[in-house]
C-alpha cells in the first residue's frame, strides 16, 4: 500500500471526512476493479463488495447511482420503475463526467455531483462492507448504516 494516495483516492478520503467517517482509503497493490477481485484481495465475501453501478434516464439524462452487493445483479427493470423512466447503463464518458471517476473506482461518495441513489437491501445483512475509493485498487471500509449516511441512498430490493 502507498503511504500518499492518488489524487482520485484522496478526493474520496476527503469525502469521508466531511461526512465525519474514521474510515481509511487503502490503495492496495492488486486490482480491485471486479467485485470478485477485491474480495479476494481483502479476504472477504463477494456479498460484501459494494459495486458503484451509474445508470442514466434515458429521457432525462439524469445519473443514477446503484450501490449493489457485489454478489448481486441489478434488476434494470426494477430501476425504471423506481426512477419512473427507462434507463440504461451509462457509458465510460458520462461515468466520468458526472462521477469524477472512472469505471472500477467509482465510489458512493464524492461525486462531482449529486446522484439519485438507490441501496441494495442485501448489503445490509453484513457488518462491514467494502467500497470502491477512487480507483480500480483502491478500497475503504464501512457499516451499511454509513453507506446510507454518506450516499443518502433509499434502500430498495434491486436484484
Amino acid at each position: 500500500m502507498s503511504e500518499e494516495l492518488s489524487s482520485s483516492a484522496k478526493k474520496v478520503q476527503d469525502a469521508l471526512i466531511s461526512h465525519g467517517l474514521t474510515s481509511q482509503v487503502l490503495e492496495l497493490p492488486s486490482t480491485t476493479r471486479t467485485a470478485q477481485e477485491a474480495a479476494q484481495a481483502l479476504g472477504c465475501q463477494v456479498g460484501q463488495i459494494v459495486k458503484s453501478l451509474v445508470f442514466m434516464g434515458k429521457q432525462t439524462q439524469k445519473p443514477i447511482l446503484v450501490v449493489a452487493s457485489g454478489s448481486n445483479r441489478v434488476n434494470e427493470r426494477k430501476l425504471s420503475e423506481l426512477v419512473s423512466e427507462p434507463i440504461k447503463r451509462a457509458n465510460a464518458d458520462f461515468v466520468r463526467e458526472r462521477t469524477g471517476f472512472a469505471i472500477g473506482g467509482v465510489p458512493p461518495v464524492g461525486h462531482s455531483e449529486r446522484l439519485e441513489t438507490f441501496i441494495d437491501e442485501d448489503l445490509l445483512k453484513y457488518q462491514t462492507i467494502w467500497a470502491a475509493g477512487g480507483t480500480p485498487n483502491a478500497v475503504f471500509k464501512l457499516t451499511p448504516n454509513d453507506l446510507k449516511i454518506i450516499t443518502k441512498g433509499k434502500t430498495v430490493t434491486i436484484t
